[in-house]
């Protein structure tokens, strides 16, 4: 039986919203339209100087101070994302330095929009097999 628990949760959005309205006037559809079909009413757009690091530090943030968890104490950060800030170092790397977590071991993975599941997945393993204790997995990307 596995004792591993989800501890905190966080989100980290872009500042611009994009809505089904704005986009009617855009192309040739509706609010009622995307949403009966998708269930979407906004997105969030990412600006030039938004990275995919600075989304995942938000959300990291925030899901550390829900958590209790000391940034120091984590063992692994896994960022799921096809939009990585650049091929080296890894966004999960710029996540450590930008939590402080001095002790952890970093690295991306890349599967679209199936990301954060495989992230979660790795990490479960991970923590299963004792490999390590406090896993922080994020998913995000700046596509639009």
């Amino acid at each position: 039986m596995s004792f591993i628990k989800i501890t905190g949760t966080g989100t980290g959005l872009p500042e611009k919203v994009l809505t089904n309205e704005d986009l009617s006037k855009m192309v040739d559809t509706s609010d009622e339209w995307i949403t009966t079909r998708t269930g979407i009413k906004e997105r969030r757009i990412a600006d030039e100087k938004t990275a995919t690091s600075d989304l995942c530090i938000k959300a990291a943030k925030k899901a550390i101070e829900k958590s209790g968890v000391d940034p120091k104490t984590l063992d692994v950060i896994i960022v799921a994302t096809c939009t990585s800030d650049h091929p080296f170092p890894s966004t999960a790397c710029l996540v450590q330095k930008g939590i402080g977590a001095v002790n952890s071991a970093a690295f991306d993975l890349s599967a679209a929009c199936t990301g954060f599941i495989y992230g979660a997945t790795v990490a479960h393993s991970l923590l299963e097999a004792k490999v390590f204790k406090k896993a922080l997995v994020l998913g995000a990307d700046v596509l639009t």
